[in-house]
């Protein structure tokens, strides 16, 4: 958990001292009224806790590479509303219970993120303009899948969540530009499991990190 927090400093810090640096002569490229759509590959990282009843142990969450698609509302110069759609899916594990370690199976996360950006000026010639947001997450549960040997059924509540947010647009000629973005999003589920050893219940901290590269257009 310190190591995250120290990630995400700095990833914060470093998009602060951008806002710090004068605006050089690049006049603003994007503008109140202004939408954009970027399409991006993004990998999806869980810091992944839990705490299971009544046989113990962890649970591991393996990371994912997806695409995704966003949308970006300028409501001022500055001000915007993004939304984020992406699915991704996981294998998850219950490591060191008191029955070894048990596949959990496969499940599918649909966590679209609605975020308040601010978008500083262009801070070099090249019309480079970073971004710093937070926003708030509803992460719904899909497609389960169990191994059907110890875990014979499974479920996970959708929930709630909030997220944090640092990036840039880089402008690469006409209304097309690339775009680097990190998000760290704050997310638990209540899981319960049907196994051969009786009901299994989990509170599970999921809270990934979402890192995308992509390209965007602006209408």
């Amino acid at each position: 958990m310190r190591t995250d927090r120290l990630i995400l400093a700095a990833a914060l810090g470093v998009a602060l001292s951008w806002s710090s640096l004068s605006p050089a002569s690049a006049e603003p490229w994007k503008q109140q009224g202004d939408w954009l759509v970027r399409a991006r590959g993004l990998v999806v990282a869980p810091n992944e806790d839990a705490s299971i009843r009544p046989i113990g142990g962890n649970v591991s969450i393996n990371n994912s590479f997806v695409p995704e698609l966003d949308f970006t509302y300028f409501m001022t110069n500055n001000l915007a509303l993004e939304l984020i759609l992406a699915t991704t899916p996981h294998d998850a594990k219950a490591l060191g219970t008191s029955v070894g370690d048990v596949d959990l199976g496969h499940v599918w996360l649909i966590p679209p993120t609605l975020s308040l950006q601010y978008h500083f000026d262009p801070l070099t010639e090249l019309g480079i303009s970073p971004y710093l947001g937070v926003g708030i997450n509803y992460t719904i549960f899909h497609r389960e899948d169990t191994p059907g040997d110890v875990v014979t059924d499974s479920s996970f509540d959708n929930s709630f969540g909030y997220a944090l947010q640092a990036g840039v647009d880089v402008p690469l000629g006409g209304n097309f530009f690339l775009n680097a973005d990190v998000k760290r999003l704050w997310l638990d589920t209540d899981a319960s499991f049907e196994t051969t050893v009786g009901h299994v219940d989990a509170d599970v901290t999921i809270d990934p990190w979402i890192v995308g590269l992509g390209v965007g257009y602006k209408f």
